[in-house]
């Protein structure tokens, strides 16, 4: 498969997630292949960023998805198919061969004779004439000395070539459009796993650790594959990608104390406790606590109230809020019940998008419940459109100002909405336009 660099644009797809349309990942086969990112994705101008963007593509589904995540929903009548391509394989294979620019060689020890190098003095005193000097002790002027040289009929040098060739015919067209030459020897699956599980075990540099298992797990699958003509590493379901990265740039990590409970007290049998409501992500901020519902939802590409989280949600929003307001264990120290605030976190493209919004956490609104009064700052439950192409590439380091930039944006969203209630000192701190 060779594709032009310069043909890489048409390579990608922003999905819409509507029905058919709901991939995100890798599809390709001998033939084609295309990069399918989520919708609100902004797709960079250049061939190099874009090649940067698929990069990071596939390290965030890396991260955040597991195997049972990768089930892609075929037509009607067939069942799901599970993915379980080793792309970061294919990946540590391809980034070796570039970094080394050549196949893994393994050195024998040779040896020749000279006056400098590293002395192998067994051989030495077998093969070389000394001269006796005036105390009868020996000097040798010639010395046979260790050298090396590559084996490349080595069969570890051969497992390599046939890993590389196939890890640049699925994935090397992200770097360049020419294939490696194509192995010309036998391919033995079995064997070359016996061989790379034999010489895993005995190495002790960590780089060919890595090379080693990464080559395993590419010939397991390709030992396992049914269709040898295609391959899928993505998901249907990016809205479990979308819940994690908020929760992991937002959340705290012990939420489950946040989370409400239901029992049955009964007057004959065993109490019965259900589980507890679990709210996707609790933020804390300035001893505030924020109740963020991260929701993969159209609404910010589409603009359609359609698009928006119903009434069910918004109910247990309220409800989750209301729980954390009135709980005595998050009191502060003066006795005083915290300000809980409550959001939808849904994705957009702030560089292009109807609403003529610019920012990385933009206001679109707000939700509120006709069974509860309107006085209390976690009854209005605030849209926030988060840039998806920000969120996706800034989810690791120190997460401060981000957390900081999104509670201004959900306070000064009540302020705007709500109106009629008391608003503590605004927070004013950016978090920068940068992708």
């Amino acid at each position: 498969m060779e594709i032009s660099t310069e043909l890489l644009k048409s390579k990608c797809h922003v999905n819409t997630n509507e029905e058919g349309d709901r991939f995100v990942g890798i599809k390709a086969d001998s033939e084609n292949a295309m990069v399918y990112f989520p919708m609100g994705y902004q797709l960079p101008d250049t061939e190099h960023e874009r090649r940067r963007d698929i990069l990071h593509l596939i390290s965030v589904l890396s991260e955040f998805t597991v195997r049972n995540d990768r089930v892609l929903h075929m037509k009607k009548f067939e069942a799901p198919q599970s993915v379980d391509f080793p792309v970061n394989a294919y990946m540590e294979v391809i980034n070796y061969y570039l970094e080394q620019r050549s196949y893994y060689t393994e050195k024998e020890p040779i040896y020749k004779t000279s006056d400098r190098g590293n002395t192998d003095w067994a051989k030495t005193i077998r093969q070389q004439k000394p001269l006796l000097q005036a105390n009868n002790s020996p000097i040798y002027l010639k010395q046979t000395v260790r050298d090396s040289t590559p084996n490349d009929r080595n069969l570890i040098t051969q497992i390599h070539k046939y890993c590389v060739y196939e890890s640049f015919q699925k994935l090397g067209w992200l770097f360049t459009p020419n294939l490696p030459p194509k192995p010309d020897f036998p391919i033995d699956i079995k064997r070359f796993l016996i061989e790379l599980n034999d010489k895993l075990g005995k190495t002790n540099n960590d780089k060919d650790k890595r090379l080693f298992t990464s080559m395993i797990a590419m010939l397991k699958y390709i030992d396992e594959e049914t269709n040898k003509r295609q391959f899928y590493f993505g998901t249907d379901s990016f809205e479990y990608v979308w819940e994690k990265l908020i929760d992991r740039v937002f959340g705290v990590s012990n939420k489950n104390s946040y989370f409400p409970k239901a029992t049955w007290h009964l007057k004959k049998g065993k109490t019965r406790t259900f589980e507890a409501l679990r709210p996707d992500t609790i933020m804390v901020c300035n001893n505030k606590i924020y109740v963020l519902d991260a929701k993969y939802y159209r609404y910010g590409l589409t603009g359609e109230p359609m698009h928006l989280p119903e009434g069910r949600s918004i109910h247990k929003q309220i409800t989750y809020g209301e729980y954390i307001s009135i709980n005595n264990k998050f009191k502060d120290e003066n006795g005083n019940n915290p300000t809980v605030y409550n959001a939808f976190l849904m994705p957009y493209n702030s560089r292009e998008n109807i609403f003529d919004l610019s920012g990385i956490f933009e206001n679109c609104g707000e939700s509120t419940g006709e069974w509860k009064g309107h006085d209390n700052t976690f009854e209005h439950v605030q849209g926030i459109l988060v840039d998806i192409n920000y969120l996706m590439h800034h989810y690791t380091g120190n997460h401060s100002k981000k957390i900081i930039a999104l509670a201004d944006s959900i306070e000064r969203a009540l302020t705007e909405n709500g109106g009629n209630l008391p608003i503590e000192a605004e927070i004013s701190v950016s978090v920068g336009s940068d992708y």
